[in-house]
């Protein structure tokens, strides 16, 4: 065995020592192969978070992947990453994160006094996970490896990339005010960030991406609030025009999806506010706004939640309306290897928003 493939294998080990019974991107979905939840169920990740997000095994795990980063390109410096979290009013509860950080970051002294004035700052994307995953979806899928590789080849410059765990929310305030994830999103976590990090804070230097559950988010926060972000991209996003069937558990009857947003979305789905968090109704109402976002989004065409269909509908809703937008189907299924196939490309179009706004 390489020593690369022996780090590979005792990050996986370490991942189930830690808690985890089964790394995400090895397991089939409780919601079909390779679905939403990316194979790892929330009842697995509540039973497992304590033990292993325990400061000692998480610990163990960011190390293994630094090395791992070494060994691959030595010659290189390799950027961090760097988790903490963000104590929420509007949550009632801390909020993990984890921020990924350029190898330049750190290159000088200024990086301890984030606030001065003469200190470089960096454009930000925040990125937005799955159902099931968290704020190391980046580590989980291997993601963050690919980053890296796309920097070392000059094909992406540098900007900070920061994943909040996004829980189950789909990143919306609920139907019931009792979670309201979208205001902690943009009133506590963005300001937070930006305040803590050397970022360039403002619209052209600010960036969402996400996948599944997150790709859906993005577009949404990115629909519904243009003038916060310069470019908005999605894989696989989780695009339904119309509200799912409502789903009877008692007899098995209905949609499986509108069963697990019911909690969300009301139960039965609320047709108004359903709408008012659509991404295809937001595109309309904002329209000229949107208009000025670069937009990207892809899906797979064999996509097992039919998402594939729902990113065609806003190809078609996004040109009925005039707005300019990059969209592919590509062959394949939902899940990590689809994102892992097709993540650079939403690296390098986010790395090209941020250079044009230069």
């Amino acid at each position: 065995m390489s020593l690369r493939l022996a780090i590979v294998d005792a990050y996986v080990r370490s991942t189930l020592d830690c808690g985890g019974s089964t790394p995400p991107w090895r397991s089939s979905s409780a919601l079909g192969q390779g679905g939403l939840n990316h194979g790892f169920s929330h009842r697995d990740y509540s039973k497992a978070a304590s033990s292993r997000r325990s400061p000692r095994c998480f610990a163990r795990i960011i190390r293994l992947v630094a090395l791992l980063a070494a060994v691959c390109n030595p010659a290189h410096a390799q950027g961090r990453i760097e988790c903490g979290v963000v104590t929420s009013r509007i949550l009632r509860e801390a909020v993990r994160y984890c921020a990924f950080l350029p190898s330049s970051y750190d290159a000088t002294a200024a990086s301890k006094n984030p606030q001065a004035k003469d200190v470089r700052r960096y454009p930000v994307l925040y990125s937005l996970h799955g159902l099931g995953d968290n704020e190391q979806s980046l580590l989980n899928t291997g993601a963050w490896s690919l980053v890296q590789d796309l920097r070392e080849q000059h094909k992406i410059g540098e900007f900070l990339i920061v994943t909040p765990d996004g829980a189950r929310s789909f990143y919306i305030n609920s139907r019931d005010g009792h979670e309201r994830y979208s205001d902690f999103f943009l009133q506590e976590f963005i300001p937070s960030i930006e305040h803590q990090y050397r970022v360039r804070a403002g619209r052209n230097t600010r960036g969402i991406t996400g996948m599944s559950m997150g790709g859906y988010g993005a577009l949404r926060f990115a629909f519904a609030s243009p003038q916060l972000f310069s470019a908005v991209s999605a894989h696989s996003a989780a695009l339904v025009a119309e509200p799912p069937r409502t789903s009877n558990r008692s007899t098995g009857e209905g949609s499986p999806l509108a069963g697990m947003l019911g909690a969300l979305f009301g139960n039965p789905i609320d047709p108004a506010f359903w709408n008012a968090n659509s991404p295809f109704v937001l595109a309309k109402r904002n329209a000229a706004a949107v208009a000025g976002l670069k937009i990207y989004f892809d899906c797979g065409s064999e996509d097992s939640f039919g998402f594939d269909q729902g990113a065609r509908d806003l190809d078609e809703e996004l040109a009925a309306l005039k707005v300019k937008h990059e969209f592919h189907i590509y062959p394949g299924g939902h899940g990590v290897d689809y994102f892992l196939a097709h993540v650079a490309a939403s690296m390098e179009f986010h790395s090209r928003a941020f250079q044009e706004a230069r």
